[in-house]
């Protein structure tokens, strides 16, 4: 068992110290946000995770993990110290690592033993090397000299699977120069890895490139689909069809390839925007992250123009959202391509009846202050009346929908599917004008 804390209590803080102490170890997670504390402390979670909260109970239960907001209740006598720090982007694309070095300083003035540093924020390459920097210099500037080491250790987890994604990882990486870390390192992981092959060993620059290549690389799959989607649509192909062709060939594979409205969330967004930010300053081409970005952006543009381009003048309109979250089993609206239709829809004048299964509660927050929006209590009541349905998250009760009795609630039958959803001839024979990413409306197949 090792005596853990995890500095930072958003998803990867959260996640990674419930599932450590789910295998035994004790853990803290320090937070120097007192009200983020004080919900936790009091049985409640600050965002939605499938299976956390479940998790976070049990272990808490059973005395593995406790939270904080002092730093000297955390670092004295622990072992292993993660820093899952939020690195928000500086106005320039840069990121901003204020969080993170001064955490670094709060842990030399309270460590007193030797201690491994493993960095899982997401920073650019070069900065886990400053958090040492950071760490030697207060300690010499406390007098003490106290060894310790540092490893970077990126996290993969996917928000709606971050908690299998952390118990049964595909894969772990660990940068670092120092032996004694790695092997305490593999040591922590061995409940985690099923094989020595899942643990990827490298220096930490690697390491921190990786994780920014990841999601750059993800980011870069789905915006190529919304882009071969609007080709197909232009040249009467069907993009689902396509995707089953590229898909079936082992050498791309099946995952990422589903058309859409466009990627949202923390993590493609941002990392996308780092990268390319790290590629500016150091005068390396930089035009395909460009690309990645603007046709992400472009697909939610080109979603609201069919809606716009279908009534004409939106004036007056009802239209129901279905989801509001940027992807299904989350609650996270960051950067979501519902927050861009709903404001190009007020702007041009139409009534919006909003639903969410999980996004309810931050989205009345977020969007409270708006006229002309009512928040549904479920699907059904979001469509009555309504001229349009627009499906933005693919939640799976909107799959399994009674669209017969939707047919006799709303005012007009039209869907604008914005994640391809549902079956195009199942639709028509419902009598629904519907729309989809990358596929003709199946009166125009009977044209052709």
């Amino acid at each position: 068992m090792k005596k853990i804390t995890v500095i930072g209590t958003g998803y990867v803080g959260l996640v990674t110290g419930a599932c450590l102490a789910e295998v035994g170890n004790q853990v803290t997670c320090l937070d120097i946000d007192t009200e983020k504390i004080e919900t936790l402390n009091s049985g409640n979670l600050p965002f939605y995770e499938p299976g956390l909260k479940e998790l976070v109970h049990r272990v808490v239960k059973a005395k593995r993990l406790q939270f904080t907001d002092k730093y000297q209740e955390a670092i004295p006598g622990c072992d292993i110290c993660f820093f899952a720090l939020p690195t928000p982007l500086n106005e320039d694309e840069s990121s901003d690592l204020s969080y993170v070095f001064l955490a670094a300083k709060q842990l030399a003035e309270t460590m007193d033993n030797y201690l491994v540093v493993v960095n899982k924020s997401t920073v650019p390459v070069g900065t886990t090397e400053k958090i040492r920097q950071a760490i030697q210099e207060s300690l010499e500037e406390r007098g003490f000299t106290i060894a310790f080491d540092i490893v970077s250790n990126p996290e993969f987890l996917r928000e709606g699977t971050a908690v299998s994604d952390s118990m049964k990882p595909d894969r772990i990486l660990l940068g670092t120069d120092s032996t004694k870390a790695l092997r305490a390192m593999k040591e922590l992981y061995a409940s985690f890895s099923e094989s020595s092959d899942q643990i990827l060993v490298m220096d930490i620059a690697s390491s921190e490139l990786a994780k920014y290549a990841a999601n750059a690389m993800l980011a870069s799959r789905i915006s190529f689909m919304n882009n071969l989607a609007g080709l197909c649509e232009k040249l009467g192909a069907n993009i689902k069809d396509v995707r089953q062709a590229i898909g079936a060939d082992k050498r791309i594979g099946k995952n990422y390839l589903d058309p859409g409205i466009g990627f949202g969330g923390s993590c493609l967004p941002k990392d996308v925007r780092a990268l390319r930010s790290m590629a500016k300053k150091l005068g390396h081409p930089f035009c395909m992250y460009d690309s990645i970005l603007e046709i992400n952006k472009r697909q939610q543009k080109i979603f609201f123009e069919k809606i716009l381009h279908y009534f004409g003048n939106l004036e007056g309109k009802t239209l129901a959202f279905w989801g509001l979250s940027f992807k299904p089993d989350t609650d996270d609206l960051r950067e979501a391509p519902s927050l861009y239709l709903i404001q190009k829809c007020l702007e041009h004048g139409a009534l919006l009846r909003l639903f969410d299964p999980i996004a309810m509660p931050k989205a009345k927050l977020l969007l409270n202050h708006l006229e002309n929006i009512h928040f549904a209590k479920d699907e059904y009541e979001a469509a009555e009346g309504t001229d349009a349905i627009v499906l933005v998250t693919e939640w799976k009760q909107f799959q399994f929908a009674d669209f017969e009795k939707i047919g006799v609630a709303v005012h007009n039958k039209v869907l604008f599917d914005g994640r391809n959803q549902y079956c195009d001839q199942e639709m028509a024979a419902l009598g629904f004008d519907y729309f989809s990413v990358g596929r003709k409306k199946v009166s125009e197949m009977a044209m052709t």
